[in-house]
C-alpha cells in the first residue's frame, strides 16, 4: 500500500475502513462509466482488452459495499506489468500482488473513504470468474436475494474483518460461479 498505510496493521486498516453495506444506488453505474473512461484514457485498448463492472454494485437492487469493483483483463504478462506501472503512476494504491493478479484501490484516505471508491482487479485474459457470477445474479433474482441476505448477515458479524467476511461468502460464490460457467460456457473468452 502507499506510504500512508504501509505501517498500519490489517486490524488498524479494518477499523479505518470497516465493511458497511447500503441499499443499491443507481448512481453506481454512472460512477463505473466515469472510472472506465478514465481507465481507457490511461491504458488504451492494447493493454486493457476488457474493462468490466463486477461485484454487487453491478447488480441492480442489491445491497452492497459502496465500492465499485472493476476488472481489467490484459492479453499477457508484459501488458499486465505495463498496466500496473501506469496505475501506480496515476495514483492508484497497489494493495496486493501475486504473480498474475494485482489489486488496486482509489478513494482510500487517512481519514476514511472518499465519496467514490474503487477496487481495481488487474488480471490476465480469461481470469474473469466474477463476470459469470455477476451475470448469474443479474438473471436469477432468487439467488441474488439469497446472496444479499448472506452478505447482510456477515456484515454484522465481520464489520472489522474483511478476510473473514470474504471467506464466509466463498462457498456460495464458487457454487454459483461454477453453475454460471456451465450455463454461459465461453461467454467471456477474449
Amino acid at each position: 500500500m502507499e506510504n500512508k498505510f504501509e505501517n498500519m496493521t490489517k486490524e488498524q486498516l479494518w477499523k479505518l475502513f470497516p465493511i458497511f453495506l447500503t441499499k443499491h444506488n443507481p448512481d453506481w453505474a454512472d460512477w463505473y462509466k466515469e472510472e472506465e473512461k478514465t481507465l481507457r484514457n490511461l491504458l488504451g485498448t492494447n493493454d486493457a482488452l476488457r474493462i468490466s463492472h463486477i461485484g454487487s454494485t453491478a447488480i441492480d437492487k442489491l445491497w452492497a459495499k459502496p465500492i465499485i469493483d472493476i476488472l481489467i483483463e490484459t492479453p499477457d504478462k508484459t501488458a499486465l506489468e505495463r498496466v500496473c506501472e501506469t496505475l501506480i503512476k496515476a495514483g492508484y494504491i497497489l494493495m496486493a500482488k501475486t504473480s498474475d493478479r494485482y489489486s488496486f484501490n482509489k478513494g482510500y484516505t487517512p481519514k476514511g473513504l472518499d465519496d467514490k471508491v474503487y477496487h481495481i482487479h488487474l488480471r490476465l485474459k480469461g481470469d474473469n470468474d466474477e463476470l459469470y457470477f455477476r451475470d448469474y445474479l443479474a438473471t436469477h433474482d432468487n439467488v441474488a436475494w439469497e446472496y444479499e441476505k448472506l452478505k447482510l448477515k456477515l456484515w454484522r458479524k465481520y464489520t472489522y474483518d474483511r478476510d473473514e467476511y470474504t471467506a464466509a461468502k466463498t462457498d456460495f460464490v464458487v457454487k454459483y460461479t461454477n453453475i454460471a460457467k456451465q450455463l454461459y460456457k465461453d461467454r467471456y473468452t477474449v
